[in-house]
């Protein structure tokens, strides 16, 4: 059943594909939201409890937006919550770390040069991590922190540094980023979950039952709000950074995690200051500019790979050394160097390129056995690689490849050709 790897292909198409489509419902809902806030203005006449108002016109028609500080005297019978969009998109994201992290961990997650893990081992302080991120978050923002919003800001990001810090310690640089996203992510989603929402049916049931909601509940949920309104922008990058190797597999990966939080920060308080107050802040796109001239910087240091006679050297991986005694092995590593290697080396000597695309190395019989699915799916399977053929790559030297993977994954696709 060689096609496994094909199925397994489309099925992570379809999932992130989820998840890229309620991230972006999620993240439009609550940029909308946090400017619509700070947009309200007050006016004469307003009904009681009405806490402000904005008129705005949209698709030919204008709409005129009032918000209640604690909620109306009478529930609406027709009430819209917005939570989906955060749920869904953590789920998916989830079922994406476990598709691409969890089930190529040999790849993608375990680094063991940092620390020489089993597959089960680093599943573990995957999902653990993100547990206990949020358990730590949660505890600060219920202590007296909570009455201190600049400090717990503060406070937070140290977290998120010592986060940073602490994955890149145990997991790829790749693993690194996206766990840090994954963190943050579900910060931003436990929020919704446990407190923001739970808070809004508390208020909502006191109405319906003649009681006066307590305004604690809003103020706390806004708090978590908030949070959510700065973290997006960091994670957004956090996501996509395993397609630049100069953000996740240089020396300083971590502190550049680190800046982008911050830049989060000067971005999204440029535009709640426009909202709020009408007023451009420029100098906050000045700090902006220069953290990023920072990260350019930093990513100049050198990227984290084996030397050549390092990966000549390693051990491999049992699942890497399935692929390494197929059929067809031999041929395929003497194919894939002549055709890859030129970009997907060490020192890329292919004009243009200075680092290997996706910090994916093809130039070992060890690069080539560890990265034996993604070869067959990009070369052999398709023709994405090399890119407009330039290497001129024969049609039999495909067939090659695919006959080499199908060698291998024949005996067990299941446990081997999602790998």
């Amino acid at each position: 059943m060689h096609d496994f790897a094909s199925i397994w292909e489309w099925l992570g198409f379809a999932v992130r594909w989820l998840h890229v489509i309620t991230a972006m419902a999620w993240i439009g809902a609550s940029f909308f939201f946090i400017a619509l806030d700070l947009g309200l203005k007050k006016a004469p006449n307003m009904p009681a409890g009405v806490h402000g108002e904005e008129w705005q016109v949209h698709g030919g028609g204008f709409y005129h937006i009032q918000k209640y500080l604690v909620a109306p005297d009478n529930m609406p019978e027709h009430l819209i919550w917005h939570k989906w969009q955060s749920y869904t998109t953590w789920l998916s994201g989830a079922a994406l770390l476990m598709m691409v992290y969890w089930g190529g961990a040999h790849l993608y997650l375990i680094d063991a040069a940092k620390a020489d893990l089993s597959t089960f081992q680093a599943i573990l302080l995957s999902a653990g991590s993100l547990t206990i991120g949020w358990l730590i978050y949660d505890f600060l923002c219920k202590s007296k922190l909570g009455n201190s919003p600049t400090a717990l800001m503060v406070l937070l990001f140290v977290l998120l540094v010592a986060m940073a810090w602490g994955y890149n310690q145990i997991f790829t640089g790749r693993a690194a980023l996206l766990h840090l996203g994954a963190f943050t992510a579900t910060i931003m989603t436990a929020n919704v979950f446990f407190i923001i929402m739970p808070n809004q049916r508390i208020v909502v049931k006191d109405l319906q039952e003649g009681r006066t909601p307590d305004p604690k509940y809003g103020k706390i949920a806004k708090l978590r709000s908030t949070h959510n309104n700065y973290l997006t922008l960091p994670v957004i990058f956090l996501m996509l950074s395993n397609h630049y190797p100069l953000a996740f597999a240089t020396e300083y990966n971590w502190l550049i995690a680190a800046l982008v939080f911050l830049m989060g920060v000067t971005i999204r308080h440029y535009f709640n200051t426009l909202h709020s107050t009408g007023k451009s802040v420029h100098w906050t796109w000045g700090v902006t500019g220069l953290l990023f001239v920072v990260i350019m910087w930093l990513s100049t240091a050198a990227i984290e790979h084996d030397t050549y006679e390092q990966s000549e050297a390693r051990v491999l991986t049992p699942i890497e050394q399935v692929f390494a005694d197929a059929a067809g092995f031999e041929e395929a590593s003497s194919i894939i160097p002549g055709r890859c290697s030129m970009c997907h080396a060490r020192e890329p000597f292919y004009e243009g390129i200075y680092h290997a695309p996706k910090g994916i190395l093809l130039e070992t019989p060890a690069d080539i056995a560890k990265n034996a699915r993604l070869i067959y799916l990009h070369a052999g399977a398709s023709v994405a690689m090399p890119p407009a053929n330039v290497t001129l790559m024969e049609s039999a030297e495909r067939a090659a490849i695919g006959e080499w993977y199908q060698a291998a994954t024949k005996d067990a696709p299941f446990m081997i050709a999602g790998k």
